[in-house]
C-alpha cells in the first residue's frame, strides 16, 4: 500500500511491517494488524540498516491523535532503547505507539504504565553501565594504566626537544616538523612532562 489518496483525519492507526528480504513473507504481520489498522505499509529491509525509508516516511506523516502500530518490537526497532526513543519522540508530537504482541499501547493507561516501566528499566541499565564504566576506569587508574590515546612524543623525545629549545638550537616549529607533529602537540607534550606528578 502507498500513501496516495489516503484520508487526513486525526485518530488514524497506521501499521508498519518489516521483513528482511524479499523472500520473507509478511503474512503473519499482515494477519495480525489488518483488523487493527487503517493503513499498512511494508518495508523490505534488514534490521541493521541505519536508514529505513518507509518507516521514516510513515513517521513523518503521522499527526497528533494518530497511532503507529507495529506487530512486534523487532519488526520496527533495533532494540528496546530504540523503541523508547521513538516513542518519546512520538509522544511529544501527540502520537501514540502500539506494539501489538507486547500489548503496549501508549494511548491507553495500561500501555503507558508498561512504557513507563520499560523506560525506567532502560534508564536503570544506562546508569548501571555508566557506573560500571566509571568503576573500571578508576580501577585502571589505580593500577597505573594510562587511559586514552598514547602520547605522540615519548618522554625521551620531549627531554631532547627541551634541551634544544633551552639552548636556542631550534624553534618549536622546526622541532615539530622534525618529529612529525603539530606545534601545539609539541608544546602540550612539554607541559605534560613539566606538570607536577601527584
Amino acid at each position: 500500500m502507498d500513501f496516495e489518496n489516503q484520508g487526513q483525519a486525526a485518530g488514524r492507526r497506521i501499521g508498519y511491517l518489516r521483513v528482511s528480504t524479499a523472500e520473507q513473507r509478511p503474512d503473519r504481520q499482515i494477519d495480525g494488524l489488518t483488523d487493527l489498522c487503517d493503513e499498512l505499509h511494508v518495508e523490505i529491509l534488514s534490521a541493521v540498516k541505519d536508514v529505513r525509508p518507509v518507516f521514516d516516511a510513515v513517521v513523518a506523516r503521522l499527526t497528533p491523535g494518530d497511532t503507529l502500530v507495529v506487530w512486534d518490537l523487532d519488526r520496527a526497532f533495533r532494540s528496546t532503547r530504540d523503541a523508547l526513543t521513538v516513542s518519546e519522540t512520538l509522544e511529544q508530537k501527540g502520537i501514540a505507539l502500539d506494539i501489538v504482541r507486547m500489548r503496549l499501547d501508549t494511548s491507553r493507561p495500561e500501555g503507558m504504565l508498561m512504557y513507563t516501566i520499560m523506560a525506567a528499566v532502560g534508564e536503570f541499565e544506562r546508569q548501571t553501565l555508566a557506573r560500571r564504566t566509571r568503576e573500571g576506569l578508576d580501577a585502571a587508574r589505580r593500577r597505573g594504566v594510562r587511559l586514552g590515546r598514547p602520547p605522540k612524543l615519548t618522554d625521551d623525545q620531549v627531554a631532547a626537544i627541551l634541551a634544544e629549545l633551552e639552548t636556542g638550537a631550534a624553534t618549536v616549529k622546526a622541532l615539530a616538523e622534525r618529529y612529525g607533529v603539530a606545534p601545539w602537540t609539541l608544546t602540550r607534550s612539554i607541559r605534560r612532562t613539566r606538570r607536577p606528578q601527584r
